[in-house]
């Protein structure tokens, strides 16, 4: 049979659906801030998707359904996202990237914080991996800052950047705590040469110190991890940097910044003689103490009135430089040429117990250079933790001269001195007055 002829009771094809009204800009209630329908929307969204993975941490969910729960967070923050960009104005959107990255760092969600915020941030920008621009100025400028660093965007763009480098350090360490793998430490290099490349675009603009201060406390958090595990020769050029930078920034010279300082100095002190290059480490120490006492000369000339919050911060730092100095003058002080003769007697520690403080030559060059018995003791541990010299290991120190074998028994019967005078002190205190802060004030400064 033929199908029938066409006719006009056959059904008419069905018109599309009228598209969804796109939903109106922020701009259209008024200004772009608390208040605004669109802001509120987003700022209660964001609020309880950081809430929800913020309680997730602290249960004890099962792995995998915990897991499950964490991705459903992902999945709502990836479309929050995508639902309010069309209608947020670039330079509020891309504040609150920022902000939400800053967020779910300080709950270490990192993985999160470096795809959901700071990389999204940065994907306007280019496709380029930024790892792949750790050394060139000039590309990693015209990349990142292609209006110049008076760009109302350049502030968020520094931090966007330094902050997807701590997210990478704190992801290696979340799965190779130890750094025992190989790409774990090419990981790090690459995030330490990152952040150093950031800071020397952000160095010459002086409202940028705030990214130097945090740039060297990123440098140092990462140079200490990887000096524990026998890499000190190779972090020795980044510690070296973040004390120069702190230097060459005129507003981080001031008092307030100088304990940091001091800090970044005694570890550039220590990596030296970690790499067995003590005169070094001891040249460089007493350079931070001529930076610490120009600092205080011109303290002195512009401040009228001393507080005693001044004085007790250039104490500190003294104290620490003059602990690098102490680590290899206690030994240079007493080695003897080769060619010298030793006699065979020597002083007896035993006879020395009785005598009263300083007994010893060690004991004398602490009582020289240390105010207090909590700065002697650190000094003395100090001395004592050599990386070359395992003092207590059932064999001869390295090298083997008598005159080390002296001044390491001197600094054990010197620090046991100590301890023995804060426990009495301590137990004096404790049955008087129910203190006991003598072993808390050591342990507060080590």
């Amino acid at each position: 049979a033929s199908p029938p002829p066409p006719g006009r009771s056959m059904a008419e094809p069905a018109e599309p659906p009228p598209p969804a009204p796109q939903p109106r800009p922020a701009a259209f209630f008024g200004d772009v801030a608390p208040g605004n329908p669109v802001v509120d929307s987003l700022d209660a969204e964001l609020r309880d998707v950081l809430g929800f993975l913020r309680r997730l941490r602290g249960t004890g969910e099962a792995e995998q359904q915990r897991h499950e729960l964490h991705r459903r967070g992902a999945n709502t923050l990836f479309k929050i996202w995508i639902k309010y960009k069309p209608q947020l104005p670039d330079w509020y959107y891309n504040d609150k990237l920022l902000k939400v990255g800053d967020s779910l760092a300080q709950i270490k969600e990192y993985k999160l914080a470096l795809r959901q915020c700071y990389g999204r941030y940065l994907q306007q920008f280019c496709s380029v991996n930024p790892d792949d621009i750790t050394d060139d100025e000039n590309q990693f400028k015209s990349t990142f800052f292609p209006n110049g660093y008076k760009d109302k965007n350049a502030l968020l763009t520094f931090h966007a950047l330094q902050e997807r480098n701590v997210c990478i350090y704190q992801m290696v360490c979340s799965s190779d705590r130890n750094l025992q793998k190989q790409e774990s430490l090419q990981t790090c290099f690459k995030v330490l040469s990152s952040l150093r490349l950031t800071m020397q675009v952000a160095l010459p603009q002086q409202n940028l110190c705030w990214l130097i201060y945090n740039g060297t406390i990123h440098i140092y958090t990462i140079c200490r991890h990887l000096m524990m595990i026998g890499q000190s020769a190779k972090v020795l050029e980044y510690l070296l940097w973040a004390s120069i930078c702190m230097e060459l920034s005129i507003p981080l010279l001031s008092v307030h910044y100088l304990t940091w300082r001091a800090t970044l100095y005694a570890a550039v002190s220590q990596c030296y003689f970690d790499c067995q290059a003590g005169i070094h480490g001891e040249v460089f120490a007493r350079r931070g103490l001529i930076q610490i006492d120009e600092l205080k000369q011109l303290e002195n000339i512009s401040s009228s009135q001393k507080s005693s919050e001044t004085g007790k911060i250039f104490r500190e730092a003294t104290m620490k430089m003059s602990v690098m100095i102490f680590k290899r003058a206690v030994y240079e002080s007493r080695r003897k040429p080769k060619s010298y003769f030793r006699p065979k007697l020597r002083a007896s520690l035993k006879e020395a117990q009785k005598l009263p403080w300083p007994r010893t030559i060690t004991e004398q060059l602490l009582t020289e250079m240390f105010d207090g018995s909590a700065a002697q003791f650190l000094a003395i541990l100090e001395a004592l933790s050599d990386s070359s010299r395992r003092v207590l290991h059932p064999t001869p120190p390295v090298p083997d001269e008598p005159e080390i074998h002296d001044v390491i028994s001197e600094l054990f019967f010197a620090g046991l001195e100590i301890l023995s005078v804060l426990s009495k002190l301590d137990l004096k205190l404790e049955k008087s007055f129910g203190l006991n802060n003598s072993f808390q004030t050591i342990f507060s400064i080590l």
